[in-house]
């Protein structure tokens, strides 16, 4: 009988399929400044096979978000918390409080935690669960060299030349990258180096990696360049159409939507000189894309050579939409090269948030959405699939624990630890829940925003007046509803204001 039970258990729940002590290895990488629609499986141009691999051997959330913001975004992520929660809601120069970390809970569980890539953090990684590290501590950098002048190349586009990294507990500020460095191969390349040195371990691993891509400055290979000149000549519009009936026949939207209107400017407005700098730019963005889906597919090649990618969970998603912030540092190059520091601009981010409202650093859709793939070939039986559960950074921490057998605690290293403000992910891939009972919360410099069942209240500006949208009818957020349900309203902004107590007890 107790035969019959484990069979019937095995066959029915898929995240029981294998023996409850092979803990699965798990990889999460976050993108930076990626846009809801920047990637192929997401209804993007940009050649992406290896992520749109792990889609079709997975899970698409359709309704996942982040904070619209890095650093608090990176905070969520890395804590199961609200920003507010662990002291991130403005400032990130300062110890996290109140909470553990990924690397922390499942080190405790047994694994070997590694991260590559950008911390955006004042906390060293090693100090707080992980074995490993390299990576810059700050926002942003430049991808090809982010410090001192290398003798016979143009000087470094930077804000500063002095961005911190780290080699495990070596600092070094400078960071005097060799010739060849490129972020997203660096990242990646170290990555590989200790998957390669920890390959023996019976103990299962936890890899963080997290880009500095597509963030600026726009910079990238001349190779992956080239693979999109001339691309983005048909200009805003038409990338952005195309994108819109790809998601339509993707099933990301629904098919009888009809698009947003647009917050770019008209292409035919611009310059013939103007266009060319477009151009330029949004080749320069999907050659940072593409080289890095180039990088994720070098991880699953060395997994799938240690015979460990079958039993490997991937999660990928972005820390914020596509970013309309300008920084612009001319120097010695053109658009692409180490010299020259180059936003993308509003324009293109909104064809990069496709068909959403807004972009970084708004509470509005654009700003807040990712898009988030969940692939695990022994752990899941679905292939292909879009889930529509309403998510966020803070589940992403229950998943794990989830997946890893891993404790929770209350207190950790003597101090109190707030309670999980997410939840598992896992019940609701598994079909069991298609509902969210609790609230998600936005604050992020001058946005705002609550979220219950598909009924969401917005706003941007310290004064603004709350806007309220049906996000199940107005995806979009195009029809403010807050006149005609004003009770509604009141409700979910006596829930933010309830939010907003809690986080002062």
């Amino acid at each position: 009988m107790i035969n019959l039970i484990s069979i019937f258990l095995l066959l029915a729940n898929p995240f029981l399929r294998q023996p409850f002590e092979e803990k699965p290895n798990i990889v999460l990488i976050l993108a930076d400044d990626l846009g809801w629609s920047d990637i192929g499986c997401y209804g993007s141009e940009v050649e992406t096979p290896n992520l749109d691999w792990l889609a079709a051997n997975g899970v698409r959330f359709t309704q996942m978000y982040n904070t619209s913001k890095c650093n608090p975004s990176r905070a969520a992520l890395m804590t199961g918390l609200y920003a507010q929660q662990v002291g991130y809601e403005a400032n990130y120069q300062q110890p996290l409080v109140n909470g553990i970390t990924l690397g922390e809970l499942l080190q405790s569980a047994g694994y070997r935690t590694l991260w590559s890539g950008k911390h955006h953090g004042f906390d060293h990684p090693m100090d707080r669960g992980f074995d490993r590290y390299f990576g810059l501590m700050e926002g942003a950098s430049n991808h090809f060299n982010p410090g001192p002048q290398r003798q016979g190349e143009a000087k470094p586009a930077q804000k500063r030349p002095d961005r911190p990294f780290y080699e495990d507990r070596t600092l070094y500020q400078p960071f005097s990258a060799p010739k060849g460095y490129y972020s997203t191969d660096y990242f990646t390349k170290y990555a590989i180096q200790w998957l390669e040195e920890y390959k023996n371990e019976e103990n299962p691993f936890f890899l963080y990696l997290a880009y500095t891509a597509p963030h600026d400055p726009l910079m990238a290979w001349p190779e992956d360049i080239e693979k999109y000149r001339g691309k983005y000549a048909e200009g805003y519009e038409i990338i952005r159409r195309k994108r819109f009936e790809k998601q339509k026949k993707l099933g990301i939207i629904y098919e009888n939507q009809a698009i947003s209107e647009a917050t770019h400017v008209p292409w035919a407005s611009l310059s013939d000189s103007l266009k060319k700098v477009e151009e330029q730019k949004m080749e320069v963005y999907a050659a940072m894309i593409d080289r890095m889906d180039q990088k994720i597919g070098e991880i699953i090649q060395k997994l799938r050579e240690l015979g460990k990618l079958e039993n490997t969970v991937f999660i990928f998603l972005s820390d914020n939409g596509a970013s309309a912030e300008m920084v612009n540092l001319p120097g010695d190059g053109k658009i692409g090269s180490v010299g020259q520091w180059t936003s993308l601009g509003e324009d293109w981010a909104n064809v990069g948030n496709t068909p959403l409202r807004f972009y970084k650093n708004y509470s509005f859709e654009g700003g807040i959405k990712t898009p988030l793939i969940i692939s695990w070939p022994k752990g899941l039986a679905h292939h292909n699939e879009l889930n529509p559960f309403p998510s966020h950074l803070i589940d992403i921490l229950p998943t794990l624990r989830e997946l890893s057998g891993a404790n929770y605690p209350t207190i950790h290293k003597g101090k109190p630890v707030l309670p999980e403000a997410g939840e598992s992910l896992l019940p609701a891939i598994r079909g069991e829940k298609s509902q969210r009972e609790t609230p998600i919360f936005w604050e992020w410099s001058i946005g705002r925003a609550v979220r219950k069942g598909d009924w969401k209240l917005v706003a941007h500006g310290k004064t603004s007046p709350w806007e309220l949208y049906d996000l199940k009818n107005d995806p979009y957020e195009t029809k403010n509803l807050s006149s005609q349900f004003p009770e509604k309203a009141r409700e979910l902004e006596s829930l933010f204001l309830e939010w907003k107590e809690s986080l002062s007890q």
